[in-house]
């Protein structure tokens, strides 16, 4: 017999993968719709300024930080300011995700912000990082092209690969091989000479600190002929781009990368790849990428349903989002101290690689942190479905607030046994298996 998925169950994973999860009466709302329609309302949803959730929470505008020079004083003080300011950019951030009435937006930076990983550790530039995430939000569901283009420009991701001060007597080979193996390609469909070359085309751009932009140098660049992927040009960064893209391992490697982070682990399902080609098309079309996807009968069925485990931001913002909980200054020091115990702090991916995914966030480490979290999470949340409901029933009030879709034998008897204190049994429930589940 073949396993089937729920109606209910579809439009639970749909808004746990297309956004942070929905509570019971979003549930209602989407099954009431239909999955179909509601994709069309996630894709189509108001943007940017139109977003009261968005309009809440502007981005942060943040003050110079002068160069300390070589005074010892001068630069703890600077360091300190660099810091504050990185906690508070991931916290922006962390709100916004909250408080947006458009997660998808949202959640499709965040899968951007993992693709194209850098760190502010490195960068050590808040503003950078800033309007690098500006920049995926704006571009990462049009033409991947377009997207591409942007990103080899961006001064972030220029210093974390050390693309500045590349220049044609010592190309850098960083931002070339990451280009290549990482985000556009994937590994085996090019070659060490390919990096090279695609170095030399990299070449001749340094930082405009203050005004926050790459400026061109054309005495730096390299500007004889290469060859790269069988082709011999007098390549720039432009044309470079362009190469990469237009190949057909490209469109696999960007279809590969969304359905992994977005569906499944492993092997995209040869029909599904030839679906989702079709979908991405000659115009690289992002949007009409992730509406086949969401609406591909494999993503809603039995292999892909339940088959990520939630990373930590998906996990906190969900929580907080369940929970009603809007994060104030105070609270800010907390969630990033449980996503730092977690592994994983916006802007601060550990590699050119981004973060892990799928079963390497369940650990005992992490399942404390999580516990420890809840704990403090039903504190402050709104358990008024919860506590108001008989205690027979408040194990399922408990599943229909963090908006699943029900409870294995043995988690519902464990529940159970906390019924009568609401509070108790929320936090377990965060803590509880299923809620790990994506």
């Amino acid at each position: 017999m073949v396993a089937t998925v729920s109606a209910r169950a579809q439009v639970a994973h749909l808004l746990r993968r297309a956004g942070f999860g929905g509570r019971g009466e979003e549930l209602d709302a989407a099954e009431k719709a239909g999955y179909e329609a509601t994709v069309a309302s996630l894709l189509g949803a108001p943007q940017g300024a139109a977003d009261a959730g968005v309009a809440a929470t502007p981005p942060p505008v943040f003050p110079v930080i002068a160069p300390p020079g070589r005074d010892v004083t001068a630069r703890k003080q600077a360091n300190r300011e660099r810091a504050q300011q990185a906690a508070q950019l991931a916290g922006w951030w962390l709100t916004r995700m909250v408080r947006a009435n458009a997660p998808l937006v949202e959640k499709r930076t965040w899968f951007w912000h993992g693709h194209w990983a850098t760190s502010i550790q490195k960068v050590r530039s808040a503003p950078l990082m800033l309007a690098q995430n500006q920049t995926l939000r704006a571009l990462g569901g049009g033409d991947f092209a377009t997207l591409a283009h942007a990103m080899v420009g961006d001064p972030a991701l220029a210093v974390w690969l050390d693309e500045i001060g590349s220049t044609k007597r010592a190309p850098n080979e960083n931002l070339a091989r990451e280009l290549m193996e990482l985000f556009t390609l994937g590994v085996g469909h090019y070659t060490e000479s390919d990096v090279r070359a695609a170095a030399r085309a990299l070449t001749g751009w340094r930082l405009d600190r203050a005004g926050g932009r790459l400026l061109f140098v054309p005495a730096a660049h390299d500007d004889t002929p290469k060859t790269i992927l069988g082709q011999t040009a007098d390549f720039d960064s432009v044309s470079l781009v362009d190469l990469l893209v237009g190949q057909p391992a490209s469109h696999a490697w960007v279809v590969t990368r969304m359905w992994n982070r977005w569906a499944a682990p492993g092997p995209v399902p040869a029909e599904v790849m030839a679906r989702l080609r079709t979908a991405y098309g000659a115009g690289r079309d992002l949007t009409a990428l992730l509406h086949a996807l969401l609406l591909d009968p494999v993503f809603r069925g039995p292999t892909v349903v339940g088959a990520l485990a939630k990373q930590p931001v998906e996990y906190v913002v969900g929580a907080l989002r369940a929970l009603g909980i809007t994060p104030d200054d105070a609270d800010q020091a907390i969630l990033l101290g449980t996503l730092r115990r977690l592994g994983q702090v916006p802007f601060e991916p550990p590699n050119v690689g981004g973060w892990p995914s799928g079963d390497a966030w369940l650990t005992a480490a992490a399942a404390q942190a999580r516990l420890d979290f809840a704990r403090w999470a039903v504190t402050k949340g709104d358990l008024g479905a919860v506590s108001s409901a008989p205690a027979a029933s408040r194990v399922d009030a408990t599943a229909r607030l963090l908006g699943l879709d029900g409870w294995s034998d043995r988690t519902r008897a464990a529940l159970q046994e906390a019924a009568g204190r609401p509070a108790t049994l929320v936090a377990l429930a965060l803590a509880a298996p299923e809620y790990a589940v994506n």
